[in-house]
């Protein structure tokens, strides 16, 4: 398993004067060490309107200053607004295609349809997102490979167009799509490309269903969206790393950990949900019996889950305005295994669980809320000391053929 990086680009207040410009130039410095300690990918999401919750309205810009200043490190969107009213599927492809001459290959394109709230502010009609992503995703990889692209549908009417520069990978970059519900895990594997992971505090017997059905589909993909079938999955989670189990809780990850999921689950317009699923979280630990229907519902997700997740009802606790003592918050999100709060040993425990479902990338988010900047960069480093004990040879498949520099580059 690799281990590679995920930042939104936190900016929690109270803000100074350069807020802006400090969080950026941080994110830069933690590109650089990352690169230095051998992480595979930096994964880069866009946002807009993200206030706190993100800063990385332009990752393009971003991801392009870090490939002038980085060797080796992949540079991954996580993933590109897909829908036309973002991104036209011809500006993502010529930008994409320009980062990796830049980058000298280092590209991995991911597409994402978003959600409620950038829809909104985009005028995207909701139920055309998923399908103008589906198109994106079938036009990009024929506008690196042909020499002039046509498309005719409801959406595009584009003739015989010569969309240059092509990509110096060939045929071209590993194609991505962030998925985060069962139906996008189904849909990467239909379109041939890989599955970033991007749900919060799935728990592992969920993570492998889901990777499960991701397998299934791939399996059964007869005709990729690109040239090439790209079956790996990424998944992203917490990670906070300290020289100490104590100095984790201490610095304020779990916390921090609890504060995102916050500023997520609203910036998402999904609060209300997690609300409610975290009340009936709060009525099972409390009344695990209650009616016979319920109740046999509960056992069934009891025995899926393994646990109450307390982690979701102290979050919930915590967006309801509560002020939940920090060792309570860690005690709780400790718990969970999608979150890697602790010493290196702690860590590499909890890193092992997803090794052993068979995650290819494990994306780290480790800039999360007021965690700060120094703090960052040493779990960057602590972490990328175990890059070593987690990596494995990767099984070569018939329908997995990774894109290849040209032996000019």
């Amino acid at each position: 398993m690799k281990l590679d990086i995920f930042t939104e680009i936190q900016d929690p207040r109270p803000w100074t004067p350069d807020h802006e410009h400090r969080r950026i130039m941080e994110a830069l410095e933690q590109a650089k060490l990352a690169d230095e300690m051998g992480y595979g990918t930096w994964w880069q999401v866009e946002h807009h309107g993200g206030e706190e919750f993100s800063l990385s309205s332009a990752p393009e810009i971003l991801l392009t200053a870090i490939s002038q200043h980085t060797k080796n490190i992949r540079l991954g969107h996580s993933a590109a607004l897909a829908p036309y009213r973002f991104n036209h599927p011809i500006r993502i492809a010529e930008r994409a295609a320009y980062l990796d001459h830049l980058s000298n290959g280092r590209v991995e394109l991911g597409l994402a349809r978003s959600t409620i709230p950038e829809w909104r502010t985009f005028n995207i009609a909701a139920d055309e997102a998923r399908d103008q992503m589906q198109q994106a995703f079938e036009m990009i990889p024929k506008m690196w490979t042909q020499d002039r692209f046509s498309w005719k549908s409801q959406f595009f009417d584009i003739k015989d167009v010569p969309i240059v520069p092509k990509p110096l990978q060939k045929p071209h970059p590993a194609l991505w799509q962030a998925c985060s519900s069962p139906a996008s895990f189904e849909q990467a594997g239909r379109n041939g490309v890989g599955a970033l992971g991007v749900t919060l505090w799935a728990p592992p017997e969920q993570v492998k269903a889901w990777i499960g059905l991701y397998r299934k589909a791939i399996a059964e993909c007869k005709n990729p969206v690109g040239e090439f079938i790209n079956d790996k999955v990424a998944f992203f989670t917490f990670v906070h790393c300290a020289d100490t189990d104590e100095e984790a809780m201490r610095n304020g990850a779990a916390t921090a950990a609890a504060w995102y999921t916050n500023r997520s689950f609203t910036f998402f317009e999904a609060k209300d949900l997690f609300l409610q699923q975290a009340a009936e979280q709060e009525k099972r630990l409390k009344d695990p019996a209650g009616s016979a229907l319920l109740g046999q519902f509960l056992d069934d997700e009891k025995a899926r889950s393994g646990r109450v997740n307390r982690a979701q009802i102290v979050i919930g606790r915590i967006m309801q305005g509560e002020d939940v003592p920090p060792e309570e918050v860690y005690d709780a999100l400790a718990e969970q295994d999608s979150l890697i709060v602790g010493s290196p040993e702690t860590c590499l425990r909890k890193m092992q669980v997803y090794a052993d479902m068979g995650i290819d990338r494990l994306m780290c988010f480790q800039q999360v809320g007021q965690l700060t900047h120094e703090q960052v960069m040493k779990s960057i480093r602590l972490v990328g000391q175990l890059i070593p004990k987690l990596e494995r040879k990767p099984q070569t498949t018939q329908a997995n053929h990774e894109p290849e520099l040209t032996a000019e580059a």
